[in-house]
């Protein structure tokens, strides 16, 4: 989310349309297509790991605690035990890389994201969060008890733009082409949002916060959760078509589903969560850099390298009566390694964790996001009528999400050549059908739609395209669908397991992965009588 995005966006008819797997090719689809590849998360270990038969357990280990899972939650875990002085843990990662759907890639021309691509400025309640932005140099002080950031890492100007009735503009709120009834829903919408953001319950704590685990437990606010978001809209009589296209790109800018399907807790907390806490105006801003939150895991694994055992496909957690049994297909060896721990963190999404510890239930009641990801190396920059590049630049002639910058930070800005990290949710089919779609639609076919949809709004760019590389998310992100606050809840072990992942949240979000990876290190520590002050 971005700051202009918690007000008001119009955006008008889609001129690409997923649904059914069809797409108009606006140009001629039959040129020659760039080259690249098609990634993604290894399938292969994924479907191993569903469909079971993993060889005995031929050795074994001991350790105080295990990690299952180096995404943003387990590397955090990874970095709260290690800030803590505990070294007795190891993480175990399916992938050859960690960081989940933050992960990079880099080519000959800048980094880039392969998914999450920038961190929002801390609310005041981020403790834990603040603590490790100050270790990282991001926090560089505080001016009268208000954290300072380094300008560097805050996203330059230009920071968004928006190409609106043939030209772009600063910004994502549309200024023309406006009708009354436009204008008085938006500034009724506005102000509402503006009335949750400040509104603290009678448990003093904020309406909606962020982490969400901070947010207020009235009654009344958590019941907005039985509804969506559409239909909450409609109880509130706001039927602008510029309203409705801007709720529904924010729905799937962070959820990747569409409002019909988003609780209204969730959309509103996307509205009135962030209250970001800063000095010098910065509050409003986010962090970003070329290959996107790559940058905070590649330093949260930093922190403890040598713990971090790659290509391990947990696939089965047991318990032994005060211990935990941890079993792990080592992919380069070809063999099933048994680790007893004392405790261990599942940091995985619910639907693989039930599946490798059964006592944990069904995951029957998560539902996940496919995206597909393209990054397009083209030999200049893009141009257009009105404002200059942005680093994030969204058409309201599109229904992908547009895309962002790679080298907008920092000296590479001025290079000619550039990287566009350009985002596509599949939220307009059923997530089962949409992630059958990204495997069986070609490369070619997907190449395609990401360089017609970018020479749609950037007809310079027709012969400058070098590469698209495509990345695709099967399970991208949990999907806060309605009744959604009492899912995460429902399934937590009793220690000496501890989970530990955003889905528990609901948001996909760096914020909550972070809190639930400190949350579950500071418990198993707990468990384990080793002296920690809570960060949380």
């Amino acid at each position: 989310m971005k700051a202009d995005r918690r007000t008001a966006l119009g955006l008008g008819a889609a001129a690409i349309a997923v649904a059914g797997g069809g797409l108009a090719y606006a140009l001629n689809h039959e040129a020659p297509l760039p080259p690249g590849a098609l990634g993604g998360a290894d399938m292969a270990r994924g479907h191993r790991l569903r469909d079971g038969g993993f060889p005995a357990p031929s050795s074994e280990e001991e350790v105080d605690l295990v990690i299952a899972g180096g995404g943003v939650a387990g590397l955090s875990a990874g970095w709260r035990l290690t800030d803590a002085g505990f070294s007795n843990f190891k993480l175990l990662e399916l992938e050859d890389a960690v960081g989940g759907n933050a992960r990079c890639g880099r080519n000959a021309v800048s980094a880039y994201p392969l998914g999450a691509h920038y961190l929002p400025v801390a609310n005041r309640e981020a403790k834990a969060l603040r603590h490790l932005l100050r270790q990282l140099g991001v926090i560089i002080g505080d001016a009268d008890g208000v954290p300072v950031y380094d300008p560097v890492q805050l996203c330059a100007d230009l920071q968004e733009r928006l190409f609106w009735q043939g030209r772009w503009q600063e910004g994502l709120i549309p200024r023309t082409g406006l009708t009354r009834r436009d204008r008085e829903d938006l500034a009724a919408f506005d102000a509402q949002m503006k009335r949750f953001s400040s509104y603290v319950g009678t448990d003093g704590k904020p309406a909606f916060a962020v982490p969400m685990a901070y947010s207020s437990q009235e009654p009344h606010l958590r019941a907005l959760d039985g509804q969506s978001f559409a239909e909450w809209l409609d109880a509130q009589g706001w039927h602008s078509p510029v309203l409705r296209a801007h709720v529904r790109y924010a729905m799937r800018d962070d959820y990747g589903t569409e409002p019909q399907h988003v609780s209204a807790w969730a959309g509103i907390h996307y509205f009135a969560g962030r209250r970001g806490w800063a000095a010098n105006g910065a509050g409003e801003n986010e962090l970003t850099w070329p290959e996107g939150n790559g940058r905070l895991v590649g330093q949260l694994a930093g922190f403890f390298p040598g713990k971090i055992a790659r290509g391990h496909i947990v696939h089965r957690v047991t318990r032994e009566g005060d211990r935990v049994l941890v079993d792990s297909f080592d992919v380069a060896a070809n063999r099933t390694v048994r680790t007893r721990a004392r405790a261990a963190i599942l940091a995985m999404p619910h639907f693989i964790a039930t599946r490798v510890c059964p006592e944990l239930g069904d995951a029957k009641a998560f539902s996940y996001a496919p995206w597909l990801i393209a990054n397009v190396t083209v030999d200049h920059l893009p141009g257009g009528r009105g404002v200059p590049l942005a680093w994030d630049n969204v058409s309201s002639t599109s229904d992908s999400l547009g895309y962002v910058v790679a080298t907008h930070q920092g000296p590479a800005a001025i290079s000619e050549k550039t990287v566009l990290t350009w985002y596509l949710p599949l939220s307009n089919m059923e997530p089962a059908a949409a992630r059958r779609l990204l495997v069986e639609r070609s490369a070619d076919e997907w190449k395609r739609i990401v360089r017609d949809d970018l020479l749609a709004l950037h007809p310079e760019l027709d012969g400058a395209i070098g590469a698209i590389e495509l990345w695709r998310w099967g399970h991208a992100m949990i999907r806060p669908t309605p009744g959604f606050l009492d899912r995460g809840t429902t399934h937590q072990p009793a220690p000496p397991l501890f989970l530990a992942h955003s889905d528990l949240s609901g948001l996909s979000l760096f914020e909550e992965a972070h809190y639930h990876g400190v949350r579950a290190a500071e418990g198993a520590m707990t468990l384990l009588r080793h002296a920690h002050e809570s960060l949380l």
